[in-house]
């Protein structure tokens, strides 16, 4: 969250880069704004939801990006700076040991207070106290850029986080218009095949802005593969569950059969038991057989693809596809938070729509150091039993993304848009 032209360089806008100190002021204005868009429908009692103690409420979002400036750019580096409110650095400090304790994360729902306006309140201070520091600190706009990649982040969780919350409401709540499309099938199911050999792998810092754990770049080697031509389908999931895809246990790994039985799971999350309708932020929408499948975890992904014949890519295997693929599918921009259909083409929607998961293990790369200070916690302690998505989706935002991105989620998780697609030894 690189390139389709073989230049190394990124198919989708990026955050300005260093040299352009008032290009990333627009920046920091633009992407601050596009928080508080996305809370604009949500009413007040809306701001505090958090259904699991994996989702966060909409408001301590908009507070935990804020106390991230504040916290390691205005405290440190300006001048006569005074935090708006000093007991905020515990309440909204998320995983960050080396600042100090949090509050617990599965109690967030507790914080009526601050208040809606007091949060906002916060957010002009540290807004307009930010400006004033890119006009003085040059120096500091790598450290800008990742706080401001964090806050598309959390724009990003914002809405899987609401999503999870409000499918609890028996009013069905909207944010969003639905997706239009028939009941036109998915098209034909093709694979790309490449030869493999020696490739690199990973980011290139010198192309902007980029999250520590896509690098160091580094050569591997790929035996040749196949990879399809598009992401799976609701339809074709839907097959797999009649073929009674839940009650074999064939076709899972052991930990995920043990979810599936513990968990009494027989059809991927927002889906209705009678398989023609799923919760989505437009409300209660018909499944269509030719709309892109999302809501699914590793395990669901890994038993679909041994059912379809076929496995997961690894995350070397689909990134080196991305580079050569120039289809895009749906992103936050639109506004419709849900996957569209699944498009015709050589290699589509490899971002976009859903991120699609690998059969990777999120590990770090050879070389790979964490940065100094708590700021080195961003990534570099969660390498260990998550598994690695690539791609983005209809909630990322499309200056965002790049294909070298990793996102990463234990293998149980599912509330993300996370989706599939399938590939095969060459």
């Amino acid at each position: 969250m690189e390139d389709c032209n073989g230049t190394g360089g990124r198919t989708l806008p990026e955050i300005a880069r260093q040299e352009d100190p008032a290009g990333l002021a627009r920046d920091y204005v633009r992407i601050r704004q596009f928080s508080e868009q996305l809370c604009a429908p949500l009413q007040p009692e809306d701001m505090g939801l958090q259904a699991c103690p994996d989702v966060s409420p909409p408001r301590w979002h908009l507070a935990h990006t804020t106390w991230f400036f504040e916290t390691f750019l205005l405290l440190p580096h300006l001048p006569g700076y005074q935090p708006f409110n000093p007991a905020f650095e515990y309440l909204f400090n998320s995983y960050y040991n080396g600042i100090g304790e949090q509050y617990p994360r599965p109690q967030r729902h507790l914080l009526s207070r601050p208040t809606m306006d007091e949060v906002l309140a916060w957010r002009r201070q540290v807004d307009q106290a930010m400006l004033q520091l890119l006009e003085t600190a040059p120096q500091l706009t790598n450290l800008v850029a990742l706080g401001l990649n964090h806050e598309q982040q959390h724009q990003e969780l914002l809405l899987t986080d609401i999503k999870y919350s409000l499918s609890f409401n028996p009013l069905s709540p909207t944010l969003a218009e639905p997706e239009a499309g028939g009941q036109q099938p998915a098209p034909v199911l093709t694979f790309q095949a490449f030869t493999g050999g020696k490739v690199l792998h990973g980011a290139d810092p010198g192309d902007g802005f980029v999250f520590d754990n896509e690098t160091p770049r580094h050569p591997v080697w790929l035996a040749p593969f196949r990879i399809a031509n598009r992401p799976v389908s609701q339809g074709e999931y839907r097959a797999f569950i009649d073929d009674g895809g839940y009650q074999r246990p064939e076709l899972w790994l052991s930990d995920g059969w043990a979810w599936v039985q513990e968990q009494q799971i027989r059809r991927p999350l927002y889906w209705h038991e009678d398989l023609t309708h799923h919760w989505t932020l437009a409300g209660i929408q018909p499944l269509l057989p030719g709309h892109t499948l999302t809501h699914v975890n590793y395990y669901e992904a890994d038993a679909y693809a041994r059912w379809a014949g076929y496995r997961l890519p690894t995350e070397q295997e689909w990134e080196h596809a991305a580079h050569h693929s120039g289809q895009p599918g749906q992103f936050a921009d639109t506004g419709r938070f849900q996957p569209g259909a699944v498009q015709e083409g050589t290699l589509t929607q490899l971002l976009g729509d859903v991120w699609e998961w690998t059969a990777s293990a999120y590990l770090p790369y050879p070389g790979f150091r964490t940065a100094d200070g708590a700021v080195g916690e961003y990534n570099g302690k969660f390498m260990c039993n998550q598994m690695v998505l690539r791609g983005g989706s209809c909630v990322t935002r499309q200056d965002h993304i790049r294909t070298t991105y990793r996102n990463f989620f234990y293998p149980h998780h599912r509330w993300q848009f996370s989706g599939i697609r399938l590939a095969a030894d060459g």
